[in-house]
This record gives structure tokens, sequence and C-alpha cells, in this order.
């Protein structure tokens, strides 16, 4: 045998096995991220301002607490304004493009965007018009992801890198003020709904956009709107339908986040809104039905939770359960520009005082960066 054809046969097994070892190479915490910034890291923020620079509150609070993400609106409720973070294409991609360039590339950027009612970048500002869920619902499901690649296109070239989206809420109440009448669901047959979100979710990552199903455990049985208040579904929900789309997901193996609901459904926890509920996120959505992606908290300055539990508790109680990421608008009833400060640092005391042990920190940070590095943010 040659000297070339055993270096040829060298080098191929070198390849092999790098290849073989890059396929399984998984992200680990790195010892040198410090607490607080993997506590950062775990937060979604909402902000005022159209645009930014240098000296804008949401760049410095990102840069100084390693902000995991921001959440983008065109409406503001506080003021009940217009004015809040999109007004027109052109505008929101330069929003982004500063925001990541003043802060961090890998930064998460949401936005609402179901299309129908309840869709941020409305045509009216010159955006891509998108069916709402429940007309979408009433056609095949394959188109879908016609309907819907248009918005992943679209996100996409805004920058946008993760849509709060699709709703996986089976209608079983059509009057549902926060769900049924706004035609948020795609049907009151869980396998439609199955089906859709299924293509739904296939038209966002076409472009690269994370999705986060919601609102676990079922939001679409419902009287009342989380927004406003604790939303009890005790005498309403059916388990076995609201759950079915949520098991077939998990088991196509695509989602990238579930965020919770505050719903209380108390013959399951007497207690707890699914939020703060380890029944509902560890015994029922890890354990039960075997899901092991980021799980994210609906807005935590919702009524349901603020009027209910304390900001600390709720916060705290929160990660326990399992909440990996947590959302805090500032767009609900008052605007805070400290909110940044306050549940970074809440969570630091927490830790420090032992109500929140360095292993949930370190087991979110994980999930939260390994999703990252799968869509190479």
């Amino acid at each position: 045998m040659n000297n070339k054809l055993i270096l040829g046969i060298f080098l191929g097994i070198i390849i092999i096995f790098s290849i073989a070892m890059s396929s399984k190479k998984e992200f680990a915490p790195d010892d040198k991220v410090s607490l607080d910034q993997k506590i950062g890291e775990m937060l979604i923020l909402g902000f005022r301002g159209t645009e930014i620079d240098e000296s804008s509150k949401i760049v410095s609070d990102i840069n100084k607490y390693n902000i995991g993400g921001v959440i983008l609106f065109d409406y503001d409720v506080p003021s009940k304004t217009w004015i809040r973070n999109i007004e027109n294409p052109k505008q929101t991609k330069k929003l982004i493009d500063d925001i990541k360039n003043l802060t961090k590339k890998d930064l998460l950027v949401a936005v609402d965007a179901e299309g129908g009612y309840v869709n941020r970048l409305k045509s009216k500002y010159g955006f891509s018009q998108i069916e709402s869920a429940q007309i979408m619902g009433e056609d095949e499901p394959q188109k879908t992801l016609i309907k819907a690649s248009p918005l992943g296109m679209e996100l996409n070239y805004l920058g946008f890198n993760l849509n709060f989206a699709p709703v996986v809420d089976v209608n079983v109440n059509p009057d549902n003020p926060v769900i049924g009448y706004l035609e948020r669901s795609f049907s009151a047959d869980p396998t439609k709904v199955y089906e859709h979100a299924n293509y739904f979710i296939d038209a966002m990552h076409e472009y690269d956009v994370m999705t986060a199903i919601k609102h676990f455990p079922g939001h679409g049985s419902s009287k009342e709107d989380s927004h406003l208040g604790l939303v009890d579904v005790t005498d309403t929900y059916n388990k076995d339908l609201e759950l079915l789309p949520y098991k077939k997901l998990i088991a196509d193996g695509k989602l990238d986040m579930i965020m919770t609901a505050h719903v209380v459904n108390r013959d399951i926890d007497n207690e707890n809104p699914a939020t703060l509920s380890p029944i509902f996120l560890q015994d029922i959505l890890r354990n039960e039905l075997e899901y092991d992606g980021v799980i994210v908290s609906d807005d935590m300055q919702m009524g349901a939770i603020v009027d209910n539990f304390g900001f600390e508790d709720a916060i705290t109680k929160a990660i326990n359960s399992g909440c990996n990421l947590l959302i805090f608008s500032n767009n609900n009833r008052d605007y805070d520009e400290n909110i940044a400060e306050k549940a970074f640092n809440i969570i630091k005391k927490a830790v420090e005082e032992g109500k929140i042990s360095e292993e949930k920190i370190n087991e979110s940070y994980t999930k939260i960066e390994q999703l990252k590095q799968k869509y190479g943010i």
C-alpha cells in the first residue's frame, strides 16, 4: 500500500470522525457564563420607542442585564395610543437592526403575529394581510402553509426570529372573548387544530422563524380574558380534547416553545394558574406529554397574575414550576421603565435566598441556548 493511499485513508477517517462528533455535539452551560448573565437570558421585555440609539433605556437594560429578548407591539395599552414600536415595514426593520447592532446579535426579537385580529403587523401599515386562524381552519390544512408563508418571509426580512403563534386552543366556546370571538382558534375539532398548526409552524420554520404554540393547557373553553383577571376553566375544560394538539405536535418533534396560560382548573391544581403550577408544567407537560423544549410564560404583567399573586412570588413560582422564559410586555395597565431591573433583582435575590435553585437557572439557560444554536442565532 503506497503512502498516498495510506494518507488518503487516514484523512478520510479523520473527516468521518469529525462529522460524527460534530453531529453529536450538544450545548452545555459554559462555566464562564455568570449567574447574572443566565438570569438575563430568561427575560423577554416590551419597551416604548419606534426608534432607538445608544442612550435608549432598552439598549442599556439589554446590555447591563444581558436580556434574552424583546417583544414588539403596534399599540401602547397604558397610553391608549398607536405609538409603540411598529409603524411601517421600513421603520420596523431599522428598529430591529438597530437594537441588535447596539446590543447583542443573539437577541430574541418576538411579535404576536397570528393573523386576523391578533397581528401587530397590520396591512394598514403596509404589511402583508394574513387571514385569521378561524378562516384558515375552514380550508384544507395544506393551504395554511401557503397562506402563512408570506408572514414567515416577512418576519424574516424584518428581523424577527420568534413568533408567539400559532394558537392551538380548541374552539370549545365560540363566544370566548379572548379566543373564539377573535377568531384565534383554527377549529372546534382538535385534530384540525393540530393539522393547521402543523402547517403554520412549517411556514415559519421555512424562513427560520421560531414559534411558540399557545396557550397551554388550553384557553379555548374559557369565558373570561386573562388579561383582565384570573380565568377559571374548572367547569368547562376538557383535558383529552384540549391537550390533543399538544400531544401530536410534541410527538412530531418540531416545537420550539410552548406558552403557558393564566388559567385555573381547580380539579387539577386548586391553587395556581397553569403558569405557576408544577402540576401542569412538570407533571403534565414535562412528564405526561414528554415535552423537553422551552416553556415561555404568558405575560407576567397580566391582570390574572398581578391582581392575585405578589409580583415577586409569581416570578419565583413561575420559574420553580418550569417556565424557562418570562415575558414582561410592559403593555398592560401601566408602563414601568424599570421592569428589567425589578425582574432581574427578584430572580437574583430568590436564588441567593435559596427560593430558586441555581440548577433551575442553568436548566433554563441550557434550553434557551440550545434553541438559539439550532437556529444559528
